[in-house]
């Protein structure tokens, strides 16, 4: 059994704990312990939380029931990319969390046009911490450290939640999806996240820092804004579609006429795809086809224990074959390109 460590003071998780492939190991075979305090977490509460937000993102917040939840992008007048977010309904209220790098865009977003007489909106990250448990163990850990029903917990649909209990304290439990496969996100307040993520560690979950979990995000393929997508991305080359983030059916919301006439009228003409390589991918590198124009560029890399080197790169869809990455010192690298998502 693992001597428990302590949970890492603010809102930074630590690169790692020591052996980056051991805890890349325990993401994929056992079970992953990771700390997401450093993500946003904003309470939307008053008359109508909902409504205020279903104005503002790409998806459906109004047909969403206590206890579900959805990803939904925020955007700007022009459609592109400004936060990618999590939106949980609860009984009297909606949380609603994003990445670090995009937290401020969003959180000015809501200040701008938030209105205050239909939802009042409160920054609750500094009192509600976030532990997560990732890995095919993940459930087990969770229910026996939080005493509930493993199947419930495997039942749950994605960005999906309950609330459970620790040390007598209500703990927001939702089906997370930021890496592959089985994980959860367990949403507690700070007086206890200590205590929470110790109690994982007597139960055996391995303690995981940023690295291992960005490799297993980027052979994923989930983007993070900031790197993989910016202000400067479409919502479509971003792939919030593909994520299950915009709805068609719903009312207005800002940057909703570049979103419906790209999905009813047209496409784009480059999407993120997972790329892979035999030898190390750069950042920024330059991605040209066999008569050597440039039809994208590398995003994020990672080199991982199972995966070899992967990185998520924005493609051209006609893209064609011999693929080469260059980098900035010219060293070139040849990649295949993953299959495109379904849509």
């Amino acid at each position: 059994m693992m001597t428990p460590t302590a949970l890492a003071p603010g809102f930074a998780s630590q690169d790692d704990f020591g052996d980056v492939r051991a805890e890349y190991h325990a993401l994929r075979d056992t079970a992953g312990l990771i700390d997401r305090s450093n993500r946003l977490r904003m309470l939307f509460t008053g008359g109508q939380p909902a409504a205020t937000l279903t104005g503002l993102v790409t998806n459906d917040v109004l047909s969403l029931r206590s206890g579900e939840g959805q990803f939904a992008g925020a955007l700007t007048a022009k459609g592109k990319v400004i936060a990618d977010l999590r939106i949980l309904a609860r009984t009297d209220d909606v949380l609603v969390d994003c990445g670090e790098d995009c937290g401020p865009a969003f959180a000015a977003m809501i200040r701008r046009y938030g209105n205050p007489r239909l939802a009042k909106y409160t920054d609750v990250s500094a009192v509600l911490r976030c532990v997560g448990v990732y890995g095919p163990d993940s459930a087990a850990a969770v229910a026996a450290v939080l005493s509930c029903d493993t199947q419930a917990l495997i039942a749950l649909a994605p960005h999906h939640h309950l609330v459970a209990q620790f040390n007598d304290t209500p703990v927001l439990l939702l089906r997370a999806v930021a890496i592959d496969g089985m994980g959860f996100d367990c949403c507690v307040p700070v007086e206890q996240a200590s205590a929470l993520w110790a109690a994982f560690e007597r139960y055996g979950v391995r303690p995981v820092g940023r690295t291992a979990f960005e490799i297993a995000r980027v052979e994923a393929g989930i983007p993070r804004w900031g790197i993989d997508m910016t202000e400067e991305t479409l919502a479509h080359e971003a792939g919030l579609d593909a994520l299950g983030g915009i709805s068609y059916t719903k009312g207005c919301y800002t940057g909703q006429e570049t979103v419906a006439r790209l999905h009813f009228r047209g496409h784009v003409n480059k999407l993120l795809r997972v790329i892979r390589a035999a030898s190390p991918l750069t950042t920024g590198a330059s991605i040209l086809n066999a008569t050597g124009d440039v039809v994208g560029d590398v995003r994020s890399v990672a080199s991982s224990p199972r995966a070899g080197h992967v990185a998520i790169a924005m493609v051209r869809i006609a893209h064609g074959e011999g693929l080469v990455a260059v980098s900035e010192r010219g060293t070139q690298t040849p990649i295949t390109v993953d299959a495109e998502p379904p849509s």
